[in-house]
């Protein structure tokens, strides 16, 4: 059987035609032309409700959402910031604390070593003293008391002392008491004095 050419011009036409509007359609979906849109507009009798229109781009709901979301964002940042703030206000009265702490134990440190030192000079000082109540008690009384009244009073006192504990661990009597009746009065009555008192 066959087609004649006015038939074959003619399916050829409505070929090119459905190629065409399966073409747009298919851009259409694809999103890049906007067939429903124009079809909307020109042709369509009530408009979507705005709610849901899909040319709102981006569409009430998700402009509200996204405006939301910007606040928040900014609410979260100044959040953020003032916590920002806090944490260096924090890090800088720790710094000071910190600080005041090391001076402290610099102070301490050097408290540490000045009593050390004397703890030196004080252990040196009672070994100069036993050494001292030794000799003085082993000399002669007037030999002794001719060393001892060109002594600091404070070293005369405690060089007496260590002689009266010597003695008593001795068991024997002290000569202390012999060798202040030996001194000058005045030496003798200043150091009685002090021995009183210190």
């Amino acid at each position: 059987m066959r087609v004649s050419e006015k038939s074959k011009v003619i399916y050829l036409v409505l070929l090119i035609f459905f190629l065409l509007a399966s073409g747009m359609f298919w851009l259409d979906y694809l999103g890049l032309v906007h067939l429903s849109r124009f079809y909307r507009q020109n042709f369509a009798k009530s408009s979507e409700s705005v709610l849901y229109a899909d040319d709102d781009e981006p569409s009430l709901i998700r402009r509200e959402e996204f405006i939301k979301e910007q606040e928040n964002l900014k609410d979260r940042i100044a959040d953020l910031d003032k916590r920002e703030a806090l944490i260096i206000e924090k890090e800088k009265e720790l710094n000071k604390e910190q600080e005041r702490l090391q001076e402290i134990a610099r102070g301490l440190d050097l408290e540490k070593k000045k009593f050390e030192d004397e703890k030196e000079k004080y252990t040196g000082y009672r070994k100069n003293v036993v050494d001292l109540a030794q000799k003085i008690q082993a000399m002669p009384p007037d030999s002794s008391v001719g060393i001892m009244i060109n002594w600091e009073d404070p070293l005369i006192i405690d060089v007496l002392r260590q002689m009266d504990q010597n003695a008593e661990e001795a068991g024997q009597v002290s000569i202390t008491s012999y060798l202040i009746s030996l001194m000058p009065k005045e030496k003798a009555s200043r150091i009685m004095y002090l021995m009183t008192q210190l």
